[in-house]
């Protein structure tokens, strides 16, 4: 059988969180501290803090900016529920637009359409790892008039002055836009290190701040880390230094720290994730040799003149056929013990959003999309033998179900 996404646990991860274990850290420690500093030096931000997961980072981040009720954040209606759900919870409306023909990323001229006097934040998704236009979200949220449309409602908002870019980069660690490096292409952006991400903690997540320089991302670092831990004015490792067990509670916080555990397994990923990088874009080479000479196959953009991807996905599309089609060969591929997914199921046809109102006829280039990809098999230990068997039992499939 031939797995989706397996995590690489190799020896070297077990050392590295062996030593955690036996330091006597295995929560927010040393490590903790050394993978976000190294976090930000890869990526090229002002200031990171690492996070339980995607999902606590991005609801923070948007609670923190200060949105909430009566707000408006606009995002894809193709993308994980996690994007919708943090905006939710804020109590904040997700307003869903359609993306673009030529790649899975947001369209920019619906999100000019979907922009009004309440929105508060933009929330692009590098869908793949392939990242989105960010020059033209920042081209469309300093124009006059959006600037003059945007009401502020925090001292933070009044500041920056316009709509915020919060980029969803939980595909995208490793990418390149222009030269400049996800986590640093965005006012704020969020990782993802789940277990099946390019660059795995287990669990987890990083918060990147990137703001102009008018705002003093030291005490914005000091400021997230209270938020993360309840609200307690230190941690455990501050409070390691003799008499200095005393602390405050400054607000009511959240609990979404990040361990040395988690860490540990990060800096081992870190520090070999150029070999990692370079051996899913030969995997997504020998896709693309493949199927590119496939009429009925539809390759996924990698990259272009000013973007290259992290080669988290391969969202193959096949042409003409239909949502039942493409269940048919996926289960075809299943039968020959080969694993394969969907990126994603569109929100707007999930129960829990259909039932505030979304309707799928409303994004009809997701649906164009979403109706016939299938997401391959991507990971570092994929062999070229497996590779070659996946696209051998992949274009054997698409024969039996077309009928050709």
């Amino acid at each position: 059988m031939i797995p989706f996404s397996p995590p690489r646990i190799d020896d070297k991860v077990i050392q590295e969180v062996t030593d955690a274990l036996k330091s006597g850290w295995i929560t927010t420690g040393p490590k903790t501290k050394r993978f976000e500093k190294e976090l930000s030096a890869y990526c090229g931000n002002k200031t990171t803090v690492a996070v339980s997961s995607w999902t606590a980072g991005m609801e923070l981040l948007l609670r923190w900016w200060g949105i909430g009720e009566g707000d408006e954040v606009i995002l894809p209606a193709y993308t994980y529920c996690a994007s919708a759900n943090v905006i939710i919870h804020t109590g904040a409306k997700p307003v869903m637009v359609d993306i673009n023909p030529e790649d899975f990323n947001i369209s920019l001229k619906a999100v000019q359409a979907a922009i009004t006097e309440r929105t508060k934040a933009i929330i692009p998704v590098d869908i793949g790892g392939y990242p989105c236009d960010y020059d033209g979200l920042y081209a469309l949220v300093n124009s006059p008039e959006i600037k003059q449309l945007f009401k502020p409602n925090s001292d933070f908002q009044q500041k920056l002055g316009r709509i915020l870019i919060a980029s969803d980069a939980a595909h995208s660690f490793g990418a390149k836009y222009k030269g400049k490096r996800s986590g640093a292409l965005a006012d704020v952006s969020c990782f993802s290190f789940h277990a099946v991400k390019n660059l795995t903690t287990a669990e987890g997540g990083s918060m990147h701040i990137n703001l102009p320089d008018s705002f003093d991302h030291d005490e914005i670092y000091r400021e997230l880390c209270v938020k993360i831990l309840h609200g307690q004015s230190k941690d455990a490792l501050a409070k390691t230094q003799k008499g200095n067990w005393r602390y405050d509670v400054t607000e009511p916080g959240f609990k979404c720290n990040m361990t040395d555990l988690q860490a540990a397994i990060g800096l081992i990923e870190l520090e070999r994730y150029q070999e990692n990088l370079d051996r899913r874009k030969e995997i997504f080479r020998q896709y693309d040799e493949a199927f590119q000479q496939e009429t009925w196959a539809d390759c996924p953009v990698s990259i272009s003149a000013d973007r290259e991807s992290s080669y988290h996905l391969y969202l193959l599309r096949i042409n003409d056929f239909t949502e039942d089609q493409r269940d048919q060969m996926m289960q075809e591929i299943f039968d020959q013990d080969v694993s394969v997914n969907v990126h994603f199921q569109p929100l707007p046809i999930l129960t829990a959003y259909k039932n505030l109102g979304y309707k799928m006829e409303d994004y009809p280039t997701v649906w164009s999309k979403y109706q016939n990809e299938i997401t391959l098999p991507v990971y570092f230990n994929l062999s070229d033998e497996d590779v070659q068997t996946v696209i051998a039992v992949v274009k054997k499939a698409y024969q039996k179900v077309a009928g050709r």
